[in-house]
C-alpha cells in the first residue's frame, strides 16, 4: 500500500446522512487507505439514537470528542463525556443517544479493514 490522503472535501462529498446523524469512513479496506483497521467520524444528532448493532468480526473504539452519550453496551449503559473513550468487544450489540442540546461527535475505529454490521433483532413478546 502506498500514501493515500483523503482530503476533507471527498470525505465531505462521501458522507452517510441518516435520520439520527452522519458517518464519515476515513481509512478501510475498500478505500484501499488502510490495510488492518477501519477508521470513521460519527456524529448523533441532540436527542437522537443509532440503532442498536454489533461488529461480530471486530473491536471497536470509540473516542467522543464533542457531546455526551448514554452508550448501551450489551445489558449495561454508559455516559460518556467529551474526552472519553469506549471500548466494545466483538459480537457485542451497542448503541449510543446523544444527550442534552449538543451533537455528540466522536472517531471510531475498527480492527478490521471490512468492518461488519448487524442489527439487534427485536426482541419477541413471550406472549
Amino acid at each position: 500500500m502506498t500514501q493515500k490522503v483523503l482530503s476533507a472535501s471527498q470525505t465531505e462529498s462521501q458522507r452517510t446522512v441518516t435520520d439520527w446523524g452522519c458517518l464519515r469512513w476515513l481509512a478501510d479496506g475498500k478505500k484501499g487507505n488502510a490495510q488492518g483497521l477501519t477508521l470513521g467520524r460519527v456524529s448523533i444528532l441532540p436527542g437522537k439514537s443509532n440503532p442498536r448493532h454489533a461488529h461480530c468480526c471486530c473491536d471497536e473504539i470509540l473516542y467522543l470528542l464533542k457531546g455526551t452519550l448514554a452508550h448501551t453496551v450489551g445489558d449495561d449503559t454508559v455516559i460518556l463525556q467529551a474526552g472519553d473513550t469506549l471500548t466494545v468487544a466483538p459480537g457485542v450489540f451497542h448503541n449510543a443517544t446523544a444527550l442534552g442540546d449538543e451533537e455528540a461527535d466522536m472517531i471510531v475505529a475498527y480492527s478490521s479493514p471490512e468492518r461488519d454490521f448487524v442489527l439487534e433483532s427485536p426482541k419477541k413478546d413471550p406472549k
